[in-house]
C-alpha cells in the first residue's frame, strides 16, 4: 500500500468512529436498487474492520442504524435488518479468529428479535478477545442517549446513589453507551455531506473531524489512511494552548 510509509504508527487514532453514507448514492449512480448499495457497503465494511485491526487501531465504531433510520421506507428497514443478520452469521467466525470483539451500542431492544440474538451470539463468542473492538451503533441517535442517561442519573439521585454534586463531565461520561470506551479521536463521514448527523455528540466534542465526497462502499483502505495521515497533521489543543 503506497500510502502506509508517511503513517506514523507511533500516533494512529485509539478510536475512530464512521458515518457510513452514500450507500443509496453509490447505487442510483449505478441505476441499482437500493439494497445493493447496502450490500456493497457491508463489503467497505469488511475492508476497513481488517485495516483497522492491522493498523492497531483499538476501537472502530460504525454508525450503522440510526434511531432516524426507522423512517425509510418499510422494505429498505427490513433489508437493512437482513444484512446485519448476514453479516454477523457470516462473519462472526472469522472476526474471532482475528481477536476482534464484537459490540454494539444504541437501543438494541427495538431491533428485531433475530437481529437481537444474532448480536447476543457474536458478543458471546468474542467478548473475551485481545484484540479491535468493533462498535456497532444500532437505532443509535446522540440526543437518545443524552435523554437515557439523565433518566438513569436522575433515577440515581432519587434513589441516593449518587448525589447533584457528583455531577460533572467524568460522571455523566459513564452513564453514555460508550462508559468503557475513550472518546473517539477521529470521526470519519464520506458521501460529501458536512454534519454529524446525530452521532457521537457527547463523545465527539473534541474528535477531529474529516470529511470525503467518495460514496462508503467505494470508502477503502487507501481513504482510511488518508484520514489518519490527516489527523497526525492535527494540532490537538483540547481547547487549551501550547
Amino acid at each position: 500500500m503506497s500510502n502506509e510509509p508517511s503513517l506514523d504508527m507511533s500516533k494512529i487514532p485509539k478510536h475512530i468512529a464512521i458515518i457510513m453514507d452514500g450507500n443509496g448514492r453509490w447505487a442510483k449512480e449505478r441505476n441499482l436498487p437500493r439494497a445493493l448499495g447496502h450490500k456493497a457497503g457491508v463489503e467497505a465494511i469488511r475492508k476497513i474492520v481488517k485495516e483497522c485491526d492491522r493498523l492497531g487501531v483499538k476501537y472502530l465504531t460504525l454508525y450503522a442504524f440510526s434511531t432516524e433510520n426507522w423512517n425509510r421506507p418499510i422494505k429498505e428497514v427490513d433489508s437493512l435488518m437482513k444484512l446485519l443478520v448476514e453479516y454477523l452469521k457470516k462473519e462472526v467466525e472469522e472476526l474471532n479468529v482475528n481477536d476482534v470483539v464484537v459490540n454494539s451500542i444504541g437501543n438494541i431492544s427495538k431491533l428485531p428479535l433475530i437481529c437481537r440474538e444474532e448480536l447476543n451470539n457474536a458478543y458471546e463468542k468474542t467478548k473475551n478477545n485481545k484484540g479491535l473492538i468493533l462498535n456497532l451503533a444500532l437505532n443509535y441517535g446522540g440526543r437518545s442517549e443524552i435523554v437515557d442517561a439523565v433518566k438513569e442519573i436522575s433515577s440515581d439521585l432519587i434513589n441516593k446513589k449518587i448525589s447533584k454534586d457528583q455531577i460533572n463531565e467524568e460522571l455523566i461520561s459513564k452513564y453514555m453507551y460508550t462508559s468503557k470506551m475513550p472518546d473517539p479521536d477521529l470521526i470519519i463521514r464520506p458521501s460529501g455531506e458536512l454534519r454529524l448527523s446525530n452521532f457521537l455528540l457527547w463523545q465527539g466534542a473534541y474528535s477531529e473531524l474529516w470529511f470525503s465526497d467518495i460514496n462508503w462502499p467505494d470508502f477503502h483502505e487507501k481513504q482510511l489512511q488518508s484520514a489518519i495521515m490527516d489527523y497526525q497533521k492535527r494540532d490537538r489543543r483540547f481547547g487549551k494552548v501550547k
